[in-house]
């Protein structure tokens, strides 16, 4: 459970004096940060893999069963999204296992002359769990609009299946020292007309557009600030208790090197992963993260 889990880590790390003296200081101002306030509700980690459009159909299967398998023992929820035309064979492997399935897009419509598009109840009647919306690839590439992705994402929650939503900035963004005004214009418009009651069924991940794809990743202390920035906006637009609730998981080229550190934050509980996630052995170890 993240809150729980969280302050032991950081405050083990920081009652040993020689570890505090090798740690880095920003882990000692998450940590004091984390022993300042009072002990919240646990938030179950959510580890996702996102296979964009790879792989094959057997290369696909095999994925599959390797990611259920490396999962049986995992401290948190695992799921991974995977491309259209395999869903209902993914499903078939992951059957009985504890890998949510997920889709990475959908349709804002229901049905209908959309040539091309994929529905919410096509997904839900192949076993889908978890749609992506919002992801930046989405924005940047296809050119989706915020006001596009607030109904995809409405169209998601109505269909009952569990929402994670991508929020993240440009390079640009970041050096202007913009980032938290960027995240929470995305926010306020991918949740517009969303109630607090289907903020539960909402994961938020944080994806700094810079790091996507690109083998860089934010700091732990970057990535901490803004994820404890999504949580006062949550705070602020709904309630303390919705944004204790809330799930944020953190996308930016995470790697089995630097899994442990960023879930070491008490802010981040979970991780979006990409091109770990194409790879058994890495994304085993990132599913298996140190908690």
């Amino acid at each position: 459970m993240r809150t729980m889990r969280s302050f032991i880590t950081l405050a083990a790390v920081f009652t040993s004096s020689a570890a505090g003296a090798r740690a880095p200081a920003r882990f000692a101002r998450a940590a004091s940060r984390v022993a300042a306030r009072p002990m919240m509700a646990a938030r179950t980690a959510l580890i996702a893999g996102n296979w964009k459009m790879n792989t094959v159909l057997p290369e696909a299967l095999k994925l599959a069963a390797a990611v259920k398998d490396a999962s049986v023992g995992a401290p948190g929820d695992v799921a991974i999204c995977v491309p259209f035309p395999f869903l209902e064979s993914v499903s078939k492997v992951l059957a009985g296992s504890k890998v949510g399935l997920g889709a990475q897009d959908c349709s804002e419509a229901d049905k209908g002359a959309f040539t091309g598009a994929v529905s919410t109840g096509m997904l839900q009647s192949v076993g889908c769990a978890y749609v992506l919306t919002g992801h930046s690839e989405r924005r940047s590439i296809f050119g989706e609009s915020d006001a596009l992705i607030n109904l995809k994402t409405k169209k998601v929650l109505s269909a009952g299946l569990k929402c994670i939503l991508c929020v993240g900035e440009l390079k640009e963004q970041r050096e202007d020292g913009t980032t938290d005004k960027v995240v929470a214009a995305q926010l306020a418009a991918g949740l517009k007309d969303v109630s607090e009651e289907q903020l539960g069924s909402i994961v938020i991940a944080y994806e700094p557009v810079w790091a996507i794809g690109t083998g860089l990743t934010a700091t732990p202390e970057q990535a901490q600030d803004t994820h404890a920035a999504i949580r006062k906006w949550v705070q602020g637009a709904y309630s303390a208790a919705a944004a204790d609730r809330l799930v944020i998981q953190y996308g930016g080229s995470v790697t089995p090197e630097t899994v442990d550190e960023l879930m070491a934050c008490p802010d981040i509980d979970g991780a979006l992963v990409g091109g770990a996630s194409l790879v058994a052995d890495k994304f085993a170890r990132i599913v298996n993260f140190k908690a």
